[in-house]
């Protein structure tokens, strides 16, 4: 992972970014020495986000499990049936 200070965020933004797309690797901002951002590819930014949405199905799935909200599958499939239709 690069590193870039706010400054030069500031200065170099355009060449930041073509860097950015070229190499697709996340940009570290620091502020005063301290973390305060990263810069990372629309593509990867988006493919982060559907892998979240994933992990967080499957955490809803595990926690109904845990708390006994589960059906059979025939019962499921009743329910289902006017969306696979």
């Amino acid at each position: 992972m690069k590193t870039e200070l706010v400054t030069t965020l500031k200065r170099q933004a355009t060449k930041i970014l073509a860097e950015l797309h070229a190499t697709k690797e996340t940009v570290l901002i620091t502020e005063h020495g301290k973390p305060s951002a990263y810069l990372l590819d629309a593509e990867a930014y988006e493919m982060m986000e559907n892998r979240m949405k994933i992990l967080e199905g499957i955490a809803r799935g595990e926690r109904a499990i845990l708390e006994n909200r589960v059906v059979k599958h025939s019962e499921a499939k009743k329910k289902m049936k006017k969306w696979l239709d």
